[in-house]
């Protein structure tokens, strides 16, 4: 298993990057978890993109949200592995990858998640403490999740 990645600002995705990560997210996001939502919400423009690529094949993504966006601090979101690479340790090593880039762009400091509940125990295995009250998300419950830097 060859594993390669690269973190891209919108206007460098070229349109094939650009269409294999949207359908990652709508085949997980949309189609699996049943959940019909926008996904598309005029944030990816300003954000910066990880693709996480198995032998070339595009396996893993997550978004990479500057403060002020999303929340007050960088956040990571839209973090998702292909169904057929579950299992492989892909989604701790995308996470990895997510902290280091989001230090390398915007320095170190507080990360903010907002993570679905039933992945709790993952996000805190990568530093990530829970910070305020259980949401629904669009009919998933989610809890914002920070990592302070190291």
């Amino acid at each position: 298993m060859h594993l390669t990645h690269k973190t891209l600002p919108f206007h460098q995705l070229n349109v094939d990057e650009l269409y294999q990560l949207l359908s990652l997210r709508s085949e997980v996001f949309v189609v699996e978890q049943n959940c019909v939502f926008l996904d598309q919400d005029d944030k990816d423009q300003q954000c910066h993109h990880l693709l996480l690529y198995v032998d070339n094949k595009l396996a893993a993504y997550s978004r990479l949200v500057p403060a002020g966006l999303s929340y007050s601090e960088p956040s990571i979101g839209r973090v998702v592995t292909s169904p057929a690479f579950r299992g492989s340790g892909l989604g701790r090593k995308l996470m990895e990858l997510s902290i280091q880039s989001c230090e390398t762009l915007f320095g170190p400091q507080t990360i903010r998640i907002g993570a679905q509940t039933y992945a709790l125990l993952f996000y805190r295995s990568l530093g990530f403490v829970e910070d305020g009250d259980r949401y629904d998300e669009d009919g998933i419950e989610h809890i914002e999740m920070v990592r302070k830097p190291d």
